[in-house]
């Protein structure tokens, strides 16, 4: 009885484990194409309080980034000149979010990488932990079309998917 119990619990755990991990179907993500933009409260570099209400009537990108990753250093630029600097004059907003760090580190590294578009703290992950399952990793990209659908989700930084992405948002606009 015993044995039995075990082998049910490691089964569970192996099935719940497969289902539930970061794999080629999920990215990562616990949100997916379709799903409302989850309510949000983010706290801006600027000092402001953003919310759902900020983005309403915008395509918007929420791209989750780190000081310390290095996917996330070469694609910000490209954000910047790519995304930002294109849109940034249209109905909406690329809006960074620095997961998992003290504020003066973002403040520093946002300075370091020279980028305009507004920055959110999340110190404790939990803006992340809204979007991903436990343990996904950053450079991730939501794409939220007018009406706060996710419409395209990234993964790292992979220039054709980054392309799609561009052309997506131009779509919306």
């Amino acid at each position: 009885m015993k044995l039995i119990k075990i082998i049910t619990f490691l089964l569970f755990t192996i099935i719940y484990g497969f289902v539930n991990c970061q794999n080629e179907t999920n990215r990562g993500y616990k949100v997916s194409v379709g799903d409302p933009l989850p309510a949000l409260e983010m706290n801006m570099r600027s000092g402001e309080v953003w919310t759902n209400k900020n983005l309403k009537n915008k395509v918007v990108v929420i791209q989750f980034t780190g000081s310390w990753c290095s996917v996330c250093r070469r694609e910000m630029p490209e954000l910047e000149e790519k995304v930002w600097q294109e849109f940034k004059n249209e109905d909406f907003l690329l809006i960074g979010v620095d997961t998992k760090e003290a504020k003066e580190k973002v403040d520093r590294f946002i300075e370091k990488m020279e980028v305009t578009y507004p920055i959110s703290y999340d110190p404790d992950g939990e803006i992340f932990s809204d979007f991903t399952i436990e343990g996904a990793g950053v450079t991730r990209n939501i794409v939220v079309d007018k009406n706060g659908k996710i419409v395209f989700l990234t993964r790292l930084y992979e220039e054709k998917e980054f392309n799609s992405m561009i052309q997506i948002i131009k779509t919306l606009l």
